[in-house]
């Protein structure tokens, strides 16, 4: 049985939801959002605390139940606190700055990578080399971070490339290491 699935996600007085047929629409004070719910899946509301639930224990639907409930947490957390990414940029000569609606990236290529930003997204530059990505959707957030990191992977050896400001590069010795 799923444990995340059965967990209450509890409402901030701020947030309102909303059921139409299938779409379920989460309005709060960053914005609001909505996505299509799985047949399998019920949702009550009471007090402030939402349930999901599913009419049957088939596996794959009670799968469905946790995955959902996450969903819809992620939903409620991103239109009342948001989310935030952070990109570094590693390497001599890298450099990113914002121009309206788009990110300009100068990774080492002949010319300068112009990354045109989703809807919902937006980026600030720190002191051009750290990018921080902000949006009340999760996954809209995490596909551009992806996005741009796979404009300039971070490489082995030296290091250089775009990089999530947590991530750790496993490096690689160079040809030297297997003589002696």
């Amino acid at each position: 049985m799923s444990r995340i699935g059965k967990k209450p996600v509890q409402l901030p007085d701020k947030v309102q939801i909303t059921l139409d047929g299938d779409i379920i629409n989460v309005k709060g004070p960053k914005g609001s959002l909505h996505r299509k719910l799985h047949p399998a899946v019920n949702i009550a509301i009471d007090n402030q605390v939402l349930n999901v639930s599913t009419d049957t224990s088939d596996k794959k639907k009670v799968a469905l139940q946790g995955l959902y409930r996450s969903l819809i947490y992620n939903m409620v957390h991103g239109v009342t606190e948001g989310y935030e990414k952070k990109l570094v940029l590693s390497g001599i000569g890298y450099r990113a700055e914002t121009k309206g609606k788009s990110l300009v990236l100068s990774v080492g290529y002949s010319n300068p990578v112009d990354f045109a930003l989703p809807d919902g997204v937006t980026a600030a530059v720190d002191k051009n080399v750290e990018v921080t990505l902000a949006c009340i959707d999760k996954e809209l957030l995490g596909q551009a971070a992806a996005n741009i990191r796979a404009i300039r992977p971070p490489e082995p050896y030296k290091g250089k490339g775009i990089m999530y400001a947590d991530e750790r590069i496993i490096r690689k010795a160079g040809k030297t290491a297997g003589k002696d």
